[in-house]
């Protein structure tokens, strides 16, 4: 037996962990929580001061089983669980479970998974942070008040199966409200003027921005035609030409927001899956010739500061492989936004060296594409800023009647980071702007053509995941843990749909954010909820008693929940009709949501029990019987595709068949999804067969969801 026994929470963890110390050590998985409250109560005394009581939770027996026995044979047990609220309250019910003393240095954390660290916080265990345990303890008290309160008002007066949250009832307000505001926005009309002109044999493209030196409006087509005519076949004059050199800082690295965010405007992965593959990458991975290798730092923080070993290590990446230009004459920092919690590093590779290209082959998709982004973001924050020209020229007709226009343009003087990294935005920005040929003032270009284009205003667009995150970070509603779970869980609830990556709020979400509106005004208060995080933070820096937070909530809930349960009327949720009928008797069935998403169901249950599922067809036919192929989920929530006459038939694909057959062996064409792009090939591995190649998009990948 080992003298030292180390617990960590997943068996990835364990094995990286493992290899970078000595048969002395023995590394074990405590797969997660090992007590929670009970599902089945409460689970909380609200007369004995809020009391938890916890349980053993179910099905972990024998972990717990082998961790007591491996405990038992060791001189020495270090709780090495992640290093926030959640790692540290995991610790606290371990070293309960096992009998230790709180108060002993048992605690070992770690913001990086590589040998130098490890071996490093081996040496300075600590005793377990009791503040962070309350905090933790603070925000699951009050979500399962909140939940197990509300929950039977909702079953009762809305449907079966429903639920509230602290952090999910205000994020799901939030889409209300803009859902409310693109309901009631009324379009107004304008009109643009864009003309083309020509100089020097080369043509650009001038924006209408006054009459007669005043910034002007166009509202009508009738205008718009009139200022048309006067500019159409008109002479032209250049009467200012401004350059202006202008620089642009390298963006910070990523914290869990900005991570979030890119990597679903850039890689089109939505957040659980993006936290899926951070966790994967900050556990470890099987890396070919290394073994399991501890890829990024802690994904869940919201600084932005980085190690002075990282930084310095960087640099000298970038002078090695970039030149000395590219690297800042004093290394770049970033300031935090108000109120960030600094507790770890913000989200870096662990080694500079270990380059995506050099990954890519032990990497899965979603994996790769994450790593690229944080290992791109990373190098270029310690960059060279780019240095750039923007150019302004101002054109007037030489009419009665003066027309200003003006043109745009900008070119890169020095690309800096942007040699690595170029962020959405940019991307979007860029569109429209080019390099303008050289002009002075005086000179006469000549007209193309002219195109007015009529316009509407907009109202405002509707969250996507990435934009959701980034509202909830600004507002102060939530934190790094809990941006991914609490969108996951409005959309399985199904008071969110997604679409095209669009937030849609359900009936269903309308009516239960209604009866939250009228009956719980302050949870789903915005201010009221960023005011509790900023309460819990207090808690986890030792200043106030986490009982006091759950009393000084509790008790006008308790009040209002009363008043809820006298007041609210019952609301009847029409069912959808399909025009499927049922098989058995007939009738029309009706969409039903359940527990792994919708399916059809006959209405006239309980007299008659018939249910199907909901077939996804593709459009296309099975290659081995003809009939249609649908698209499934499997149990990690990929989509394949696989026949309707399953199990009769066997048919699958990863991969998203196209109904064409393959020119050189017969077999069904796929469009493949990879990480170098897209393309259609033949789905016979043997064959090989490549229709043709696309460009990387940035629409959804379905294999990813």
């Amino acid at each position: 037996m080992a003298e030292n026994l180390i617990i960590v929470e997943s068996p990835s963890k364990a094995k990286t962990i493992e290899k970078y110390l000595g048969s002395k050590y023995k590394v074990i998985a405590s797969n997660g929580h090992v007590r929670d409250l009970p599902k089945s109560q409460l689970g909380v005394d609200v007369k004995n001061d809020f009391e938890p009581k916890y349980i053993t939770l179910r099905g972990r027996g024998g972990v717990i089983e082998k961790i007591r026995k491996e405990a038992k044979a060791a001189d020495h047990i270090y709780l090495a669980t992640d290093p926030d609220r959640e790692g540290e309250a995991i610790s606290w019910h371990l070293a309960s479970m096992l009998k230790l003393d709180p108060n002993e240095k048992c605690r070992i954390v770690f913001n990086e998974i590589t040998k130098g660290v490890i071996q490093k916080s081996i040496k300075a265990p600590r005793s377990i942070d009791l503040s962070l345990v309350d905090a933790q303890q603070a925000r699951r008290i009050l979500d399962r008040l909140l939940g197990y309160k509300i929950s039977p008002l909702l079953w009762s007066k809305v449907k079966k199966g429903l639920s509230a949250g602290r952090v999910q009832s205000v994020t799901t307000k939030i889409i209300c409200d803009r859902e409310r505001e693109i309901q009631s926005f009324i379009p107004k009309e304008y009109w643009t003027i864009a003309v083309k002109l020509n100089i020097r044999r080369h043509n650009f493209e001038a924006k209408l921005f006054g009459v007669n030196g005043k910034k002007t409006e166009i509202p009508n087509e009738e205008e718009a035609k009139r200022i048309a005519d006067i500019c159409t076949d008109a002479q032209y004059l250049v009467t200012s030409v401004k350059t202006v050199q202008k620089t642009k800082h390298a963006p910070a690295p990523y914290t869990t927001s900005s991570m979030l965010q890119d990597a679903s405007n850039r890689a089109s992965l939505p957040p659980k899956r993006t936290m899926l593959c951070a966790q994967q990458l900050y556990e470890g991975v099987n890396v070919k010739g290394k073994g399991n290798v501890g890829l990024i730092t802690y994904m869940r923080t919201d600084s932005v500061r980085i190690s002075a070993e990282a930084q310095a290590a960087a640099r000298a990446y970038i002078a090695k492989h970039f030149g000395e230009k590219y690297v800042p004459e004093k290394p770049n920092f970033y300031r935090g936004r108000t109120g960030a919690q600094d507790a770890h590093e913000a989200i870096r590779p662990t080694d500079i060296n270990l380059t995506p290209a050099l990954l890519k082959d032990s990497l899965e998709p979603g994996q790769y594409k994450l790593y690229k982004l944080i290992y791109e973001r990373f190098l270029a924050s310690q960059m060279e800023e780019e240095v750039y020209e923007a150019t302004t020229v101002s054109i007037d007709t030489e009419t009665a009647e003066v027309c200003n226009f003006r043109a745009n343009g900008t070119k890169t003087i020095f690309d800096g980071f942007t040699a690595v990294y170029k962020s959405a935005a940019d991307d979007v920005s860029e569109e429209g702007v080019s390099n303008l040929p050289v002009m002075e003032k005086g000179d006469k270009p000549k007209f193309v053509s002219l195109s007015p284009k009529q316009n509407f205003t907009e109202p405002p667009p509707r969250y996507t995941e990435a934009s959701l995150v980034k509202t909830l970070e600004e507002l102060g509603i939530g934190r790094p843990s809990t941006y991914s779970p609490t969108i996951s869980t409005i959309i399985d609830r199904g008071y969110v749909d997604k679409e095209k990556k669009l937030l849609y709020p359900t009936e269903l979400g309308f009516i239960v954010n209604k009866v939250m509106e009228d009956n719980f005004d302050k949870i789903v208060d915005v201010k009221f909820t960023a005011g509790m995080e900023s309460r819990l933070d207090s808690v986890e820096e030792g200043k106030e008693r986490w009982q006091d937070i759950v009393r000084d909530f509790y008790e006008p809930f308790e009040e209002q929940l009363d008043k809820a349960f006298e007041s609210v009327e019952k609301v009847v949720i029409k069912d959808e009709v399909s025009d499927v009928p049922c098989d058995k008797c007939g009738a029309m069935m009706v969409y039903k949501e359940g527990r792994f998403g919708r399916f059809l169901a006959c209405p006239n249950y309980p007299k008659c029990k018939n249910t199907k599922p909901i077939l996804d067809k593709i459009g296309v036919k099975c290659p081995k019987c003809g009939a249609d192929l649908i698209r499934r989920k499997g149990k990690k929530g990929k989509n394949f595709y696989g026949c309707e006459r399953y199990p009769e038939c066997d048919y699958v694909s990863w991969d998203m068949p196209t109904g064409e057959k393959c020119p050189k062996c017969g077999g069904m064409l796929v469009q493949k999804i990879r990480v170098n792009g897209r393309y259609i090939g033949c789905e016979n591995k043997d064959c090989g067969y490549i229709k043709r190649k696309e460009p990387k998009k940035n629409d959804q990948d379905d294999r990813e969801e």
